[in-house]
């Protein structure tokens, strides 16, 4: 069972921290996109929602998949605790209880990975919907002649 414990710890754990890091580039990757776009060069309202929500679903999925992530480590790690219980004839309630708690920091590590891509994908879709508003505005005014 000691591959349980090192699934939970480096296959969970691991797996959210590259999720962490795969947000945070696509991130940085939209952002910088996002500065040095020309709003004038483009001429289709569909082409510019196109380029800007681009890999905005990966932050998505990662926000609402990563607590469940969290939540497998902590069943897992409940489970390999209960295993070790009933493994050993005499029950000690301090190991009990410290399996127990690093069972939920799978939970918790999931819960900061969901929480910074929800942060992230909001500010990127509302600059997405910014951008498009100031694309559409600017469409209008050369519309009127000016």
């Amino acid at each position: 069972m000691n591959w349980l414990s090192l699934f939970v710890d480096y296959g969970v754990i691991g797996l959210l921290a590259l999720l962490s890091v795969l947000v945070v580039a696509i991130a940085f990757e939209r952002a910088a996109f996002y500065r040095h776009l020309n709003l004038r060069a483009v001429s289709d309202g569909k082409s510019l929602e196109l380029m800007l929500t681009r890999r905005l679903f990966v932050i998505s999925s990662v926000a609402s998949n990563a607590p469940y992530l969290g939540l497998l480590g902590t069943v897992l790690g409940i489970m390999l605790t209960f295993y070790h219980m009933g493994q050993g004839a005499n029950i000690d309630v301090g190991a009990i209880m410290t399996g127990l708690a690093l069972a939920l920091k799978a939970t918790a590590a999931g819960l900061v990975v969901a929480l910074v891509a929800v942060t992230i994908y909001n500010t990127l879709l509302r600059k997405a919907r910014v951008l498009t508003l100031e694309w559409e505005i600017a469409r209008l005014g050369e519309g009127d002649g000016r």
